[in-house]
């Protein structure tokens, strides 16, 4: 759950810190591989937001071609926020999954079709009962390629979901900014805690790729 309020303005955002204020473990508690940098040259990064962070971690660690995951926080202008501060809306951040990738294994527009089709990319500020900006739909995009794909497969979708009677998609696609990451309890939170809370629900419409 969560609270609802527009998002902040930078002047209304929570200071924040210049540095982390926890430490991680540094090891992906599933793949075994590290949650920061430096990471393999060859691999390449994307970042998604798609409610709840824990749900959406398992989902692509799961997927062939991927090195590691990590939960943060992406989007806002808080430096190094906690999870208690994002939750009050006055960071501007979306929880985010941050997904290192073999491009030979699993390609950029595979990622974003498995994110549309896992959660409902309709409902603007929530994802069922997540309520808050936390919660909104968000992809972070590396460079104008990441941008021009994620505009094309949001634009497909689009057009798939107004066909079977939903809204317009409210996904943002959006510069990827700093990611900062969340506490170390939340990393692989699901595998940590295998009766944990996942929120995510697809609409069960599938996201056509016209590339």
């Amino acid at each position: 759950m969560g609270i609802l309020r527009p998002l902040p303005t930078p002047q209304q955002a929570l200071p924040g810190r210049d540095h982390r204020p926890f430490t991680l473990s540094g090891r992906h508690a599933v793949l075994g591989t590290p949650i920061e940098p430096p990471f393999p040259a060859d691999h390449a990064q994307a970042i998604f937001a798609l409610g709840c962070f824990w749900g959406a971690e398992r989902l692509f660690w799961s997927l062939d071609g991927v090195f590691t995951t990590a939960a943060g926080y992406c989007g806002g202008y808080t430096p190094n926020p906690t999870y208690e501060e994002v939750c009050t809306g006055l960071t501007g951040h979306a929880e985010s999954v941050l997904v290192v990738y073999d491009p030979a294994r699993i390609r950029y527009v595979d990622l974003l079709r498995i994110f549309f089709e896992a959660h409902d990319p309709t409902q603007g500020m929530r994802q069922g009962n997540d309520i808050g900006t936390q919660y909104r739909s968000v992809i972070f995009v590396a460079d104008d390629d990441q941008r021009t794909l994620a505009e094309q497969v949001r634009a497909d979708y689009d057009a798939a979901l107004r066909r079977a009677g939903f809204p317009p998609v409210t996904t943002e696609i959006a510069p990827a900014g700093p990611f900062y990451y969340a506490e170390d309890y939340h990393q692989q939170y699901l595998w940590k805690n295998p009766a944990g809370y996942c929120g995510l629900k697809g609409t069960g419409v599938a996201c056509p790729i016209s590339l």
